[in-house]
């Protein structure tokens, strides 16, 4: 990890550990675990679109597989809920190479389309076949680790914060390695790439099937926290929200990726009073974002930063 990064990294980290203490109530503590939730997600797609040029549109399907496979195994198998959470995610990989393997032979648009209809097969899926149909099930233990359960809000904010910190160190250090700098010749050129001898086909199937871990490590995580789920919860409005956390906070940044899950999990409360327009808000938010800051939040005052130190 870069001096720069390992900074931030530790000055994010610190900010992580001491923010609940400055929080009200539990409420607040939640909607701060599912931003973390929400940024697992978003990093990996962040990796796939921003780094990769891979683009998707069936994160929610992944993250469904993840929610149900874990939810599922540790009810009616009896399997430990940490057991679990790593077969939900061998079934996603599964899942994201069975769909790699042909999708990725398009590109663009096409690759939109084919990605948004596997997200919506799983959610048909879920909806006819999976436990409850329609409704959902409850009754999904909480997660434990070594005999200790993470049944208060408190906890679980720090399990998954502490959890996207992993995540985040081994995903920068992944971008600034040989791999990331495969993804960066990729996304640049996949001709150039293949005359460099880059494996085009199986990078891309890679980076489809780590990011698809993501979701499913967030749909675990979700489907132990709130103990109840849904199809409802994995419909093709979840894929356009990670979209939309990816490119308001920089789809070439990392850090970018949890700034947008943040912003976009907070919306919500911010906009209350316009629930009933909530699908035209986050259609306008998407368009401005792409229109004037397509680069994002994050890397717009980045470089606003440089030429401000630059310009002392």
């Amino acid at each position: 990890m870069q001096i720069t990064n390992r900074r931030i990294f530790l000055a994010f980290f610190t900010l992580v550990l001491v923010f609940p203490f400055f929080l009200e109530g539990s409420y607040a503590l939640s909607i701060a675990t599912f931003a973390g939730i929400n940024s697992l997600i978003a990093i990996g797609l962040c990796i796939l679109m921003g780094y990769a040029g891979q683009v998707s549109l069936g994160q929610a399907g992944f993250y469904g597989i993840g929610a149900y496979v874990s939810a599922i195994l540790s009810i009616n198998f009896g399997l430990p809920v940490v057991l679990s959470f790593f077969m939900a995610a061998a079934a996603s990989a599964i899942s994201a190479v069975v769909l790699a393997i042909p999708a990725l032979r398009l590109k663009g648009h096409y690759l939109a389309v084919a990605t948004l209809g596997f997200g919506e097969i799983i959610y048909v899926i879920i909806n006819e076949w999976g436990p409850g149909g329609p409704s959902g099930f409850g009754d999904i233990p909480k997660f434990n680790l070594f005999g200790y359960v993470f049944n208060t809000p408190l906890s679980y904010y720090f399990l998954i914060w502490i959890t996207l910190m992993l995540v985040m160190a081994f995903s920068i250090n992944l971008i600034n390695s040989r791999f990331g700098r495969a993804l960066r010749s990729m996304h640049d050129s996949e001709i150039a790439s293949n005359a460099m001898g880059v494996d085009v086909p199986t990078l891309k199937i890679k980076v489809f099937v780590l990011s698809a871990v993501y979701a499913a490590f967030g749909g675990a995580f979700y489907a132990h926290y709130v103990t109840f789920i849904s199809p409802s919860s994995f419909s093709l409005f979840q894929s356009v929200l990670v979209l939309m956390m990816v490119v308001v906070g920089g789809i070439t940044s990392l850090w970018g990726a949890i700034a947008g899950a943040i912003i976009i999990t907070l919306l919500p409360e911010i906009l209350r009073e316009f629930k009933e327009y909530d699908i035209l808000v986050y259609g306008l938010i998407l368009i401005s974002s792409l229109l004037f800051f397509n680069k994002g939040l994050v890397p717009i005052i980045i470089e606003r930063l440089k030429k401000g130190y630059k310009g002392t």
